[in-house]
């Protein structure tokens, strides 16, 4: 019974994520809550899971940024995978989004679903339903969720590509 609370969600790679993207800011269960839309409770929740996996410290405040980031290159995309779906209109993820969308010239594009959306592409789920609206309002967070998503759906060019953009942002920060 244990053991399927400890194991891991989608919110808590956002939550870290978010914990990476703030750099050196200081930062409360509360305030991550709030910027991304979720409740204190699931923050608190997410960090021991996190903290349980290895990939967050004792007093869950500083992420275990080589553990993260090998779970990310080699099991974010097995955890949560993602298939792309239908065309929507909504906001730009994984290589169609920065920074990869600099490096790789696609002609299909990916997205987010979202209503106020200016972009239209192939749906590809956010890892959390808030996560849009968190990205936008935080572009290092949302640079990273997009690396994210291009190592859930992309191939294998674009993966490799996501991974080591990934690798410099995680453990060079």
């Amino acid at each position: 019974m244990t053991q399927a609370k400890n194991n891991l969600k989608p919110q808590d790679i956002v939550i870290l994520l978010k914990i990476i993207a703030l750099g050196e800011k200081s930062w409360f269960h509360h305030t991550i809550a709030q910027e991304l839309g979720m409740s204190q409770s699931e923050v608190s929740q997410s960090l021991n899971r996190s903290k349980y996996a290895g990939l967050i410290d004792d007093g869950r405040k500083k992420v275990n940024r080589i553990a993260f980031n090998e779970f990310l290159i080699h099991g974010v995309s097995y955890a949560f995978p993602q298939q792309p779906g239908a065309l929507v209109r909504g906001i730009l993820t994984a290589h169609s989004a920065e920074p990869l969308n600099k490096i790789i010239q696609a002609t299909d594009k990916y997205v987010w679903p979202y209503a106020k959306g200016l972009d239209r592409g192939q749906a590809v789920e956010p890892l959390y339903p808030t996560l849009v609206t968190a990205s936008l309002k935080d572009t290092d967070l949302y640079e990273l969720l997009t690396l994210v998503d291009a190592i859930r759906v992309g191939r294998v060019r674009e993966k490799e590509i996501a991974k080591r953009e990934l690798e410099k942002r995680i453990l060079n920060a």
